[in-house]
């Protein structure tokens, strides 16, 4: 008996046709459903995106990018944009590395996003419009995806429904923040750098083109902080023979500008010795760098110079700071001069390491001295040395107290009393903002400087949304009459967006006697070498 034929076959013409349609059908489906949902990316919140161990994207709605230190402040700032959600209102971003393996960074975090909460509180409480919605955007360590962020910030600003009209934040100077930068404004979203110092991410003053069109700055560069350092140090300070030039060089835009800032300082006798190089791995690792410092610290000791200018970051000042305090040749003092990034210094300091610092006979063999951006204690004291000051010199009525030093502090006393009204309310930021470490203050002048513009260019038509280029050609208005008084110093913004001549606190890490120490503020230094002006008016002839 034949077999029977296979079941293909034995179908008829149109069932084969039929057959092989729903076989297709069934395929096609499969890769509409199935394909799109093994592509989709791994996320760790809605819109945020998991690459590695890190959440890279923006939100507005409270979520901490796995950070639980900054959990209540994201809250904050999403409770305060629901608050104002029904009114005439932009979104502006804050764009800084969210999430660390180190508690000290972590707190470093909570501490700006409080300043940016406080900002956007004080900006807000005006009544003005446009109103502030703040974004958090996380470019991951060391913003290296920044290039996503940007992405959807760009995709943001030609929103009708986000309508981002700036970026700020900024934190670490690097080649990678410089891309972001760059990109940002060259797309024509404004951009306020709240905390960067690096030469390398600024426009040059008085260039027909601008590399960064439409970014403002309000601390000082690099190089104006070495000025004003120089300028408080005076000769004695700067005398050749007597510093050294200790340096990282890793590729990093903040430890190369300072490195040349450094260089640039006039000095004055016979040659010192020459440039200590060392090279890190990374901004927060030491690597084989304590075996270097061993080396550097002895050369140092075999030199006359007990001045040592160091240009790198935080993490590895504090090693080489206790490794020359250790030295055989501690019987000098050293003073070790850095630049603003110096301010993270204490909070990674253990009890331990102050004890190194101070030495067993408790007077200090080396004294770590920087140009911090701001600190809480400059306005109180250097008022306080002026009245002194005037007492001795005036003959008639008392004069009134120095604007440079008074609108400031005026600012500081407001800021601290919404931090003491926000407790009174309920609302919890975490903790009570840690002023001394400059971040909570310089991120709150960053966002309060774009909350002004935005209101100047506003007028008095609220339904209207400014547009991006308005609010970049803001940027160089804001000086003389429309100088921002922040907390950190007057803020008046040159026609490229530079601070003018905007004081340094000059800072010194003090061992102190009960195994904690404090950062103690030495005075103010100013990059032209004198105070700013009356009312800010900036000189025609300004480089």
């Amino acid at each position: 008996m034949p077999s029977p034929l296979p079941r293909w076959n034995r179908l008829p013409r149109w069932g084969k046709i039929l057959y092989a349609l729903t076989a297709t059908a069934a395929l096609l489906a499969a890769l509409v459903y199935v394909v799109p949902a093994l592509q989709k990316p791994d996320t760790c919140h809605d819109g945020i995106e998991k690459i590695d161990d890190q959440c890279i994207g923006v939100d507005g709605a409270g979520y901490d990018f796995g950070t639980p230190e900054i959990s209540a402040v994201a809250e904050a700032i999403a409770a305060e944009n629901e608050r104002i959600a029904g009114q005439p209102h932009v979104t502006v971003a804050v764009m800084l590395p969210l999430q660390s393996q180190t508690a000290g960074l972590r707190r470093q975090m909570r501490s700006d996003l409080q300043g940016a909460y406080l900002g956007q509180r004080q900006s807000n409480a005006s009544g003005r419009k446009p109103m502030m919605r703040l974004v958090l955007a996380n470019p991951g360590r060391y913003y290296a995806h920044q290039d996503k962020v940007v992405s959807t910030l760009l995709d943001m600003s030609k929103s009708g429904s986000d309508n981002l009209r700036a970026v700020t934040g900024f934190n670490l100077s690097l080649e990678a923040t410089e891309k972001a930068v760059e990109r940002l404004t060259k797309n024509g979203v404004p951009v306020l750098a709240s905390r960067i110092t690096g030469d390398d991410i600024a426009n040059v003053e008085g260039a027909e083109q601008q590399r960064f069109p439409g970014l403002a700055r309000i601390l000082p560069t690099n190089d104006n902080a070495a000025k004003a350092l120089a300028s408080f140090l005076g000769e004695e300070g700067r005398e050749n023979a007597r510093t050294v030039l200790v340096h990282d060089t890793r590729g990093d835009t903040y430890n190369r500008s300072l490195a040349s800032a450094f260089r640039g300082i006039e000095e004055t006798g016979p040659a010192g010795p020459t440039d200590a190089p060392f090279t890190s791995p990374s901004i927060n690792e030491l690597g084989t760098t304590g075996n270097q410092f061993d080396q550097i610290a002895n050369n140092i000791c075999a030199s006359k110079a007990d001045t040592v200018y160091f240009a790198g970051r935080h993490t590895h000042l504090k090693t080489f700071a206790l490794t020359l305090a250790k030295q055989a040749c501690a019987d000098r003092h050293f003073t070790l001069i850095s630049g603003s990034d110096a301010a993270s210094l204490a909070q990674n300091m253990t009890k331990k390491d102050w004890a190194e610092l101070r030495g067993e006979d408790g007077s200090a063999k080396v004294t770590v001295q920087y140009a911090a951006p701001a600190h809480p204690d400059a306005w109180d004291t250097e008022l306080a040395a002026w009245a002194e000051n005037r007492k001795k010199t005036e003959e008639g009525g008392p004069s009134p107290r120095p604007q440079y030093l008074d609108e400031p502090k005026t600012a500081l006393d407001k800021l601290k009393k919404l931090i003491a009204t926000t407790a009174g309310e309920g609302t919890d930021i975490g903790s009570t903002p840690d002023l001394a470490d400059s971040r909570t203050m310089l991120v709150h002048d960053g966002v309060l400087t774009v909350g002004t513009a935005l209101h100047k260019v506003q007028g008095t038509d609220e339904s209207k949304v400014p547009s991006l280029t308005d609010l970049s050609q803001q940027w160089s208005k804001l000086h003389s009459e429309h100088r921002i008084k922040g907390t950190s110093g007057l803020i008046c913004l040159t026609s490229d967006g530079h601070p003018y001549n905007k004081p340094v606190s000059v800072v010194r890490l003090h061992p102190g006697k009960d195994g904690r120490g404090t950062l103690k503020f030495a005075g103010l230094a100013w990059p032209t070498g004198k105070e700013q002006p009356e009312n800010c008016v900036i000189p025609s002839d300004t480089p």
